[in-house]
């Protein structure tokens, strides 16, 4: 049986002008090199900016796997992935000064497309995304979210559209500052939509510091709780404002991915739905607020993409159940994230080799939605040619 095609559709990259912007910085974000030669840190998270932790030691290091497109590219070659969409990680852009934003918006996409470009032109124009032999790339863009005006980012949504190797755009979950219900958005999805380009919805935020302890919790247990509780529920949140404000309603051909296998939103759409319908608020039970118009099933299964970056059968088995089956969830990895930790060199990573044991083992025997979740569906849905 032929080998199926791997598509990673959740997999980041700093391009160096982003790492060189990181490090002029001192507030987070920002990168810090240490004197002694040591591999820089990344401060992404205010959690990472503990002022009792010396700055060496603050955030994650970073190596070269965060900004060398090659060492990208010999990731997917040791793991068996064909293609990649790659994407900036967060915090993005959201960070930067409004007269800021467009400049480095459009130096950024531009440095995405040229690197997808100069990768892409080695591979043979015949067997391109039908190859096993090269490794092809694609992207997601940023958005210039803090720009002074929505016609700004409508307009590098426009440009994005043009750019041969960019098939969507990734934003996180404050959107201009309010969260994805804020109305001033609007613009913005009706660009996606009349552009027909995803939106790759990344949690970065998190929760409040008081859900883990609070900012002086003696013990706040590293990056567990932020990461596979915060991150999760941030993403389930952001989502449901969308619902219940009626995005949804009013952008019926928006199309979203949502990262990490949709959070905890496949696992409480049932309660969500429950709770909708109870809600004596809502005009359907004699209240003065409209609702939402649509099911939360209907827009999981209709708006909304889900990737396989659950680590486990039964999260993957949840995403599988709301969104209504294997062909709207898509293979990823969160590369360079979650990294082996005993360095040994040529080691799998567990991060991705949980994830292709997850899909094997929750559509064991069905050769058909294994090769979809791999590679097909992303082929498929984001035009992958």
């Amino acid at each position: 049986m032929e080998t199926p095609l791997v598509v990673d559709i959740h997999t980041h990259v700093y391009p160096p002008s982003y790492m060189d912007m990181l490090r002029a910085r001192r507030t987070v974000p920002y990168v810090h090199d240490p004197p002694s030669g040591a591999l820089p840190r990344l401060i992404i998270l205010s959690s990472d900016d503990d002022q009792s932790i010396p700055l060496d030691q603050r955030g994650r290091p970073v190596d070269t796997s965060y900004s060398d497109i090659n060492v990208k590219l010999a990731f997917m070659r040791q793991h068996g992935i064909n293609s990649s969409v790659i994407s900036l990680a967060n915090p993005w852009l959201d960070f930067l000064a409004p007269e800021e934003a467009q400049i480095w918006a459009q130096r950024i996409n531009d440095d995405l497309e040229g690197t997808c470009a100069r990768v892409n032109s080695a591979a043979d124009p015949e067997k391109r995304l039908g190859l096993h032999e090269k490794e092809t790339l694609f992207a997601m863009g940023a958005l210039p979210l803090s720009a002074p005006s929505a016609d700004i980012i409508v307009g590098e949504i426009h440009r994005l559209k043009t750019l041969p190797h960019i098939r969507g755009v990734i934003m996180g979950t404050s959107g201009l500052g309010k969260g994805l219900d804020d109305r001033r958005l609007d613009l913005v999805w009706a660009a996606l939509q009349e552009t027909g380009l995803i939106l790759f919805l990344h949690p970065h935020y998190g929760l409040p510091d008081e859900a883990f302890g609070g900012p002086d919790a003696t013990n706040r247990y590293g990056h567990v709780l932020p990461l596979a509780l915060g991150f999760p529920l941030e993403t389930t949140i952001a989502v449901t404002r969308m619902l219940l404000s009626g995005v949804f309603d009013r952008f019926s051909r928006l199309k979203i991915l949502l990262a990490h296998s949709g959070g905890t939103l496949p696992f409480l759409a049932g309660r969500i739905e429950s709770c909708i319908l109870h809600e004596r608020k809502f005009l359907a039970n004699g209240g003065n607020v409209p609702g939402p118009q649509r099911s939360v099933w209907d827009i999981l299964r209709t708006n909304i993409y889900l990737d396989a970056v659950v680590y486990g059968k039964a999260g993957l088995e949840a995403a599988v159940q709301a969104s209504g089956g294997a062909d709207r969830l898509l293979f990823g990895t969160d590369h360079p994230f979650f990294p082996p930790l005993d360095d040994k060199e040529g080691e799998d990573w567990p991060s991705v080799t949980t994830n292709y044991k997850a899909i094997n083992a929750s559509f064991a025997g069905d050769a058909d939605s294994i090769s979809a979740v791999l590679g097909g569906n992303a082929v498929r849905i984001l035009d992958l040619k």
